[in-house]
């Protein structure tokens, strides 16, 4: 099985990496040709010229972009070289709408296609421990597992196209709320004058823990927020929780508050560090009299 890679960003990379050392990774590609270049050097394998070059040369194609826009281009790129019997894995986050409309065009012409959003964040990316969420033919599913295990520890088909994105999309208001509540209590003890890298070491086994509190407190407690997950990223994951959500007739206050928080952030400069960085506004919570944050 021959399996070429679009997408070579903070996630992608590190997924075509693991795809390579489970000898599965025939060549890469990306939009901006020298990250393609430098890693198929790293790597040892090819750096195709374009999509449909990369379509024609591989069995399955794996793809990680950052909106629906991005992967309706990258499919309709690969479109000329693909045939019946491939398979399309979009391991992006996009609307579930968007992942059933392409799963319809490809299967017209015999193309398998698969929406597996991944949890686990860039560490998870790197360790090739990502939770996927699948959704798509089962028989797909299971031809494509071997390419799901190089870069995935827990692995799940939740149903037809569209129910991996619907279930990313659970995970992602999931996220906003948890972000949230860590950032929140952060700034509460960061008041109380505590010493927050052993409330961080404390509560981490805690029954109030969770990922984003033993991996993300840290980086609140050194005022520090490199991208992990950027703001804008969770923004635009969070207006399709939003869509989704509307076509219930539901708004949703979890959503709706993590929203305006990551406005005001990206309004800031501060939309490319991690989500995070919502411990900014949090610890505004507790300014003094004189309008300074409290210590």
């Amino acid at each position: 099985m021959r399996i070429g890679f679009v997408g070579l960003g903070a996630m992608g990379a590190p997924m075509a990496r693991n795809l390579h050392r489970a000898s599965l990774l025939a060549g890469v590609w990306n939009r901006t040709q020298g990250k393609a270049a430098a890693l198929a050097a790293e790597l040892g394998c090819n750096a195709y010229p374009t999509l449909a070059d990369l379509a024609a040369d591989c069995d399955v194609v794996g793809i990680c972009v950052s909106a629906d826009a991005d992967l309706r281009e990258v499919v309709a790129g690969l479109s000329p070289g693909l045939g019946a019997g491939k398979i399309v894995i979009d391991f992006s986050t996009v609307g579930a709408g968007t992942a059933r409309a392409l799963h319809a065009r490809l299967a017209a012409g015999g193309v398998g296609f698969l929406d597996c959003p991944v949890s686990g964040g860039i560490e998870g990316a790197r360790q090739g421990t990502l939770a996927i969420m699948a959704g798509g033919d089962e028989a797909v599913f299971e031809r494509a597992r071997p390419v799901l295990e190089a870069v995935g520890r827990k692995i799940a088909h939740l149903g037809p196209s569209g129910a991996g994105q619907a279930t990313k999309a659970t995970n992602q208001i999931m996220c906003a709320g948890i972000i949230q509540a860590v950032a929140e209590a952060m700034a509460f003890a960061q008041a109380e004058g505590l010493p927050l890298e052993r409330v961080i070491d404390t509560l981490g086994q805690g029954a109030g823990s969770s990922w984003y509190f033993v991996n993300r407190a840290p980086y609140m407690a050194k005022g520090q927020y490199p991208a992990g997950f950027r703001v804008r990223l969770h923004e635009k994951d969070l207006r399709i929780c939003r869509e989704m959500a509307a076509a219930h007739g539901a708004r949703l206050p979890v959503v709706e508050s993590t929203l305006a928080e990551y406005a005001a952030l990206i309004r800031d400069g501060h939309g490319d560090e991690d989500i995070s960085t919502i411990y900014r506004s949090k610890s505004a919570l507790f300014a003094d009299a004189d309008g300074k944050p409290g210590a």
